[in-house]
């Protein structure tokens, strides 16, 4: 996972290009759109962050701090 590539996304397209994205991804194995990954799921890991990024932003929080929840979160689940 790397959060410069999520910030990326994040600012770069739609929840629902992204949606779309993830979409192709998981069933055609390319996502549709540029997305930096060494393989497909470092690949939907970037997809999936953005998402959740862009969902937090909606919500009202800035973009910085929903960026660092998200890295928060990640820490956490693999702890």
């Amino acid at each position: 996972m790397k959060l410069p590539v999520i910030k990326q996304l994040s600012e770069q397209y739609t929840l629902d290009i992204l949606r779309k994205a993830e979409e192709d991804l998981l069933e055609t194995g390319t996502s549709g759109i540029v997305v930096d990954g060494d393989d497909e799921g470092e690949q939907l890991t970037h997809i999936l962050g953005a998402i959740w990024v862009l969902e937090q932003i909606e919500q009202g929080v800035p973009a910085r701090d929903a960026l660092r929840a998200f890295a928060q979160k990640v820490r956490t689940s693999v702890s």
